[in-house]
């Protein structure tokens, strides 16, 4: 059976290409099921300046793979002197867009078992011409699933999310019963992937108070009870909604497994308080599993040696559990 998974170098600008370096040398032992979709002159040239004994060597498909080696698939050669170190370029972005859609192409094609992702840049990808916000999007548009959602992941707390590259207003305005109930429906089945029986789930408020019972809006009454009341009756192990200000408290003191969360910000802000270099991000519900580090590019730091590779090894251990 094929245990081999990718990971991905994301912006070869940023920090993407040392930490997986990093990662791989201080796990060893995911050397040769792992396959890296980015630069082979990147990766050569990290592997020199971290010191890294393990030989770099660029192949054309996962199946020339043998033991021994890191061995890097890459879609864009561009020799190191052209990659802006630190920078925002269309460069970067076009070679991001590249790595991920060929690691994809391989997921579908069943060369590797699951997509670990190191950070891309919207703007540089922008610049580069695709308009994606970012991962999620590009998996939702280039693999298949009826809904899909991005669920952050961390050991303190996890939150699950019914939209998020989308403005706060746009979001409200998503908000649907059926939307909420794919969502538990995702958390559901993805917790009980990796080992909970009867997940607990809580959904989040929109609104203060979750509403306050109507006095501070009424998304609570039209979608988000309907939807937490029909799943109930389906079985499922949810509550809310409850008050936003106290529901990720009350997951993190161990109340509940995951929270549902109503909008980008509202999940993001207590996983970063709480794992910024730990957290694991996530997209569920679709044919491709994708795991991916929960931080950004970092072009303050990228080329310094400074980075540190733990939420990447966390996510490929998320990625091995799904």
């Amino acid at each position: 059976m094929n245990r081999r998974f990718a990971i991905t170098m994301g912006d070869p600008c940023g920090i993407g290409p040392e930490i997986i370096i990093k990662a791989l040398m201080e796990r060893p032992q995911y050397i040769d099921r792992c396959i890296v979709f980015g630069s082979a002159c990147l990766a050569k040239h990290y592997a020199k300046l971290l010191g890294c004994a393990t030989p770099v060597k660029a192949i054309q498909s996962p199946g020339e793979a043998k033991s021994g080696a890191i061995h890097v698939v890459d879609p864009h050669p561009v020799a190191v002197e052209e990659v802006p170190i630190g920078q925002v370029s269309a460069l970067g972005g076009e070679c991001a867009f590249r790595y991920v859609r060929a690691a994809i192409d391989c997921a579908l094609a069943g060369e590797v078992t699951s997509v670990v992702t190191a950070p891309l840049n919207k703007e540089a990808l922008h610049l580069a011409g695709h308009q994606y916000a970012g991962h999620t999007e590009i998996f939702g548009e280039f693999t298949h699933g009826d809904s899909y959602a991005m669920l952050l992941w961390s050991k303190q707390l996890k939150a699950i999310h019914t939209s998020t590259h989308i403005s706060l207003r746009d979001a409200c305005d998503s908000l649907t019963k059926q939307r909420i109930m794919d969502v538990i429906h995702l958390a559901d089945r993805t917790l009980k992937k990796t080992g909970y029986d009867a997940p607990r789930i809580a959904v989040a408020g929109l609104n203060p108070h979750a509403g306050e019972n109507g006095l501070f809006g009424d998304e609570e009454i039209k979608e988000i009870i309907p939807a937490v009341e029909e799943c109930k009756k389906q079985g499922i192990r949810v509550s809310g909604p409850i008050a936003p200000d106290t529901v990720f408290l009350r997951a993190y003191k161990g109340e509940f497994d995951v929270v549902v969360a109503q909008y980008h910000d509202q999940g993001h802000i207590p996983l970063k308080l709480l794992a910024f270099d730990e957290g694991v991000n996530i997209t569920v519900g679709l044919d491709v599993v994708r795991t991916s580090v929960d931080h950004g590019t970092a072009f303050d730091i990228a080329g310094k040696l400074l980075a540190k590779p733990d939420s990447l090894l966390y996510a490929i251990e998320i990625g091995e559990k799904l």
